[in-house]
Formats: structure tokens, sequence, C-alpha cells
């Protein structure tokens, strides 16, 4: 190759993705974002589950709480 080929966009595209694959820096640092990546949508995850299973059981305690209580049930029946 001839240095007037490095002006044409996608071979100097090409020539910078294979440099910052090849180099030891940069995949140390796309290592690291890989795994503080997926470490943080595993803990989003987490957090949108544990929001849905608050909501869901708040809503079945409303729900239960719309009918007879069974504890004010048993003592209106019972006098």
């Amino acid at each position: 190759m001839e240095p007037e080929d490095f002006v044409e966009p996608e071979i100097a595209v090409t020539a910078a993705v294979v440099a910052v694959i090849f180099s030891p820096r940069a995949r140390k640092l796309i290592r690291q974002g890989l795994v503080y990546g997926t470490a943080g949508v595993l803990m989003a995850g987490d957090a949108i589950n544990s929001f849905a299973r608050s909501v869901g059981r708040s809503f079945e305690q409303t729900q239960r709480g719309a009918g007879a209580h069974p504890a004010t049930a048993a003592k209106g029946s019972g006098g």
C-alpha cells in the first residue's frame, strides 16, 4: 500500500479499527467496558424486577383490603 491510500476514508477507518483492536491497552479498555456494561445491565434488570414485584405485592394488598378483611369479618360475625 502506498501512503496516499490512507487518505481514502474506507482505508483510513479500517486501519484505525485494526490498530485499536490489536492494541493491548484498547483491548483492556474494551474488555472492562463490556464487563461493566454487562454488570450494569444485570443490576438494572434486578432493579426493574424488584420494582415489578413490589408493585405486584402492593396491588395484591390493595385488592385484599378492598374486600372484607378476615380479622374484622370474624369479629363481626361472632358478636
